[in-house]
């Protein structure tokens, strides 16, 4: 089975991400405002902008750079000239603005950090994407994410065609290496969450070994997670698993190792780093007097 591309992911409701740009703009006005913006630029001054791409890549985050920039300019005209999953070259006009100055240079550094932040995991995702076009596979991120920003993250990875894994904790059940140490067995480990939760939570279980692999195999369970095993063992793990349970694996996946453990046949590639040391996109604003 050939990978399926899969379309963008509908915008975020503005009530996910209004409170986190209001706090990232309270954090830097501080407790006087934007100092050398109000006694540099005569109040009402008004000046068009253009938002633009320095470096190729991938859109995520539009919505709520605009969004940082009419916080403090309801007033400001935008114009978008490009979306949220679009691949841009470099130098490209993402936005065009008619904006109050002040407003604009107060919030400019809140909007290019969100903007630069998420598009430079759209990008590294879209990358990591096409590198295993060619497979089954798909590439989730996982809950390494910056405190307060994963729903912001997770929205980058799926702009950039990968997929998520659980927002947290309370989501799905995935039994790792130190649940069984403290439940003693694997079969423990598993009845007791059984027991525990509801009809429609997946359970899946971490693996290090193909022993570790036939004994999760043997409970029925939904998703096992390969960490860090070899090519030859991720192949082995297709073989023994036949379809029965969906395979992930995790561990030293970057954009040089993904192809040939996608060709082995597993269904998942987890990639922490994604959402914790993507580099961010270069982007910029340039502005003129009306």
């Amino acid at each position: 089975m050939k990978h399926r591309d899969s379309l963008p992911p509908p915008p975020l409701q503005p009530l996910l991400y209004e409170r986190l740009v209001e706090d990232a703009l309270r954090e830097d006005l501080g407790r006087a405002g934007d100092l050398t913006t109000d006694a540099v630029v005569p109040e009402g001054s008004r000046v068009s902008a253009t938002l633009a791409s320095r470096k190729p890549g991938v859109l995520a985050g539009l919505d709520v750079a605009i969004f940082a920039l009419r916080r403090l300019d309801p007033r400001a005209e935008v114009n978008l000239l490009k979306s949220d999953g679009e691949s841009v070259a470099a130098d490209s006009d993402l936005a065009e603005l008619k904006v109050d100055a002040r407003a604009l240079l107060s919030a400019e550094r809140t909007a290019l950090n969100f903007l630069g932040h998420l598009s430079g995991i759209a990008t590294e995702t879209r990358r990591l994407v096409d590198a295993i076009r060619h497979t089954r596979a798909r590439v989730v991120c996982t809950r390494k994410t910056t405190p307060g920003l994963r729903t912001l993250e997770k929205y980058a990875v799926r702009t950039g065609g990968g997929a998520n894994h659980r927002y947290g904790l309370d989501d799905a059940i995935l039994i790792k290496d130190n649940h069984i140490a403290l439940a003693g067995t694997i079969q423990t480990a598993v009845d007791k969450a059984r027991s525990s939760c509801g009809h429609l939570v997946k359970i899946e279980v971490e693996v290090d070994d193909l022993d570790q692999l036939r004994e999760a195999l043997a409970l029925n369970v939904e998703v096992v997670l390969l960490d860090n095993m070899s090519l030859d063992q991720l192949s082995e793990a297709v073989r023994l698993t036949d379809g029965r349970a969906l395979l992930e694996a995790s561990g030293g996946i970057d954009q040089e190792s993904a192809p040939a453990i996608a060709e082995t046949g597993v269904d998942l590639l987890s990639v922490g780093w994604l959402t914790h040391s993507a580099p961010a996109l270069d982007v910029g604003l340039d502005l003129s007097p009306l």
